[in-house]
């Protein structure tokens, strides 16, 4: 049987540093095309650059991060730094079918939430007008429209650096006749009265109902609405606030569906609902 490539990193590992170290080295990390990124422990700092090269060398990799500050503020950007490899971190990360292009070090991809592009992939049709109102780099609304097709996604994202990816990934992918990109803020900017099916994947994602209320057509329709909640709020507090806003605009909220994406730590989970909004 062949060796796992953790058990061949221990091995070379446990020739350059300490025998007490050598338990501490990362067991789990995220490769996200040809960039590898992990949380080494501070008291391997002395050995990151012996470390970080030989993940690259058994994992295929041509650069290693390491996970210094997790994903932080609106744009959520990593906060990682280089300790092994080339200067470039840009990538092309491929995942069922779907090519996406990106820089790890400045913009977020979670290897956890790939269920979740997969299921998206294939819950529009060509009959619909789907709206992203937070599409990152193309997160969902790529999987959707090499597999689905609908007839137009408008594909929103405020951060400059996601969006120039956004408009790459769009190109790479062959889907320029269906995705259009649209850069800014999108409580601004957000189409109305075009939307069958409403995306919004997005943490602290209450305060965006409005909008995606306004461009649903007719003010009917699906929307997939996620947040990081904790598990005695599921699913009142959330849905109640749905089904609130729904009356202000004369119309009633059904959950479809609830499902956990990820968990983040114990009781709290990355949850999506599926709701569909329709006359009262």
């Amino acid at each position: 049987m062949a060796e796992k490539p953790f058990d061949i990193i221990k091995e070379k590992l446990s020739e350059i540093i300490p025998k007490e170290y050598i338990n501490q080295i990362p067991n789990k990390w995220e490769k996200i095309g040809d960039i590898l990124t992990f949380i080494l422990p501070k008291n391997l700092d002395k050995y990151k650059s012996e470390i970080g090269e030989t993940y690259a060398s058994v994992l295929n990799c041509k650069t290693v991060l390491n996970d210094i500050g997790g994903i932080t503020g609106e744009y959520r950007k990593p906060n990682v730094e280089k300790i092994f490899g080339l200067k470039n971190t840009e990538t092309i990360h491929k995942e069922n079918g779907v090519r996406y292009k990106l820089d790890p070090a400045k913009v977020m991809f979670s290897s956890g939430n790939m269920d979740e592009r997969i299921r998206m992939a294939n819950i529009s049709n060509n009959d619909e007008v789907v709206v992203d109102l937070f599409a990152g780099i193309g997160y969902l609304s790529l999987p959707m429209a090499v597999y689905s097709k609908p007839k137009r996604i408008f594909a929103i994202e405020k951060n400059p650096i996601s969006y120039n990816y956004l408009v790459q990934n769009i190109s790479l992918n062959n889907v320029v006749d269906i995705v259009e990109p649209i850069m800014g803020d999108n409580r601004k900017i957000t189409p109305k009265n075009v939307a069958d099916r409403v995306i919004m994947g997005y943490f602290d994602t209450q305060k965006f109902l409005p909008t995606a209320f306004s461009c649903l057509k007719n003010g009917c329709g699906i929307i997939h609405y996620h947040d990081k909640l904790s598990d005695d709020e599921i699913p009142e507090k959330p849905l109640n606030s749905i089904k609130k806003l729904a009356e202000e605009y004369n119309r009633k909220a059904n959950l479809i569906q609830l499902r956990e994406v990820k968990s983040y730590a114990p009781g709290i989970s990355h949850y999506v609902f599926d709701i569909k909004i329709g006359e009262k």
